[in-house]
């Protein structure tokens, strides 16, 4: 998954749930500058800020691994 597709993943869900990027921040623990870059797609995020993204909103992490 690219920065660009994860930030739509996160701005879709922030939708769905109706809650502004300043109270997905205060929740998730990240900065609100950094959720926009992300949102935005400039930014990747670290596997800890992805971390603390998803459990805020929900949703997992799933990873496949190629045999």
């Amino acid at each position: 998954m690219d920065k660009n597709e994860f930030g739509r993943i996160i701005k879709q869900r922030r939708g769905i749930l109706n809650i502004t990027q300043k109270d997905l921040s205060a929740v998730s623990g990240v900065t609100l500058r950094k959720l926009v870059d992300i949102e935005n797609g400039r930014a990747n995020p670290t596997l800890h800020t992805l971390v603390k993204l998803m459990d805020a909103l929900g949703l997992s992490i799933e990873i496949k691994v190629k045999s």
